[in-house]
């Protein structure tokens, strides 16, 4: 687990969260933090909308209540994601296949003065020297991955936004991405993720938020939530009284 400070101020702040599309309500009412050097995971059975939680956070649906970035409120805008130390992963990895691995990190950086060596940073620190120069198409999908963590670890964020970075990914791999993400907690980075991986978020969170149906039902370590009756009644249909 992340060491965190308890006098640290978060430094994402979600507070009664709502999102509506149309009639449907996908969140209802959500409210938790993450604190700098935290790793805080949202997880929850299919359509809780953990996801929808990314999309407020980055600005991309139409949301009531209060997201605070460093205690200043969120951007309305994706084009000011980064400048705000934003950086998200996204399921589809999103890469671009005929360019190279280089050249993929490199595109939220393009112009700035040492674009170079924060990429030369993430090629070493992701492990991705040697493929460097080979397009993104002729790599196997977990250092497909890796190339789609580094490209979000290029503007080396506060808060980073993983969207099930261990789908697809045999246990070494996992155990390699958690030995990553520890280490960017550690630089002091805010780190928030969604992740069906169970067992990954058991071992690697220091706080769990669990969503069914777009609310909170359980928050805790995950000893708490292990042991919560309501988290077991949303994966497993157990009702929590029986």
């Amino acid at each position: 687990m992340s060491a965190v400070r308890p006098d640290d101020h978060p430094r994402l702040e979600v507070s009664g969260l709502e999102v509506r599309f149309g009639g449907l309500t996908a969140l209802d009412d959500v409210s938790f933090d993450v604190r700098p050097g935290e790793i805080v995971a949202l997880i929850g059975p299919n359509g809780a909308g953990k996801t929808t939680v990314f999309n407020a956070v980055c600005a991309l649906v139409r949301r009531r209540g209060q997201i605070r970035i460093g205690g200043i409120p969120a951007p309305r805008h994706t084009s000011a994601l980064a400048a705000r130390g934003i950086a998200r992963t996204l399921q589809g990895l999103g890469l671009f296949p005929g360019m190279t691995v280089r050249e993929n990190i490199a595109l939220p950086v393009a112009g700035t003065p040492d674009a170079a060596q924060r990429v030369a940073r993430q090629l070493e620190s992701l492990a991705l020297v040697a493929d460097a120069d080979r397009p993104v198409s002729a790599l196997a999908y977990p250092d497909r991955k890796r190339v789609a963590l580094a490209r979000a670890l290029v503007i080396e964020p506060t808060l980073l936004l993983l969207d099930e970075p261990a789908g697809g990914l045999g246990a070494d791999d996992i155990a390699a991405l958690g030995d990553v993400i520890r280490r960017v907690a550690a630089t002091g980075c805010a780190v928030l993720l969604v992740e069906h991986h169970v067992d990954f978020v058991m071992s690697l969170a220091d706080r769990i938020v669990v969503l069914d149906f777009g609310r909170v039902i359980a928050r805790g370590t995950p000893d708490d939530v292990r042991r919560d009756p309501r988290v077991e009644e949303a994966y497993l249909g157990v009702r929590a009284d029986a």
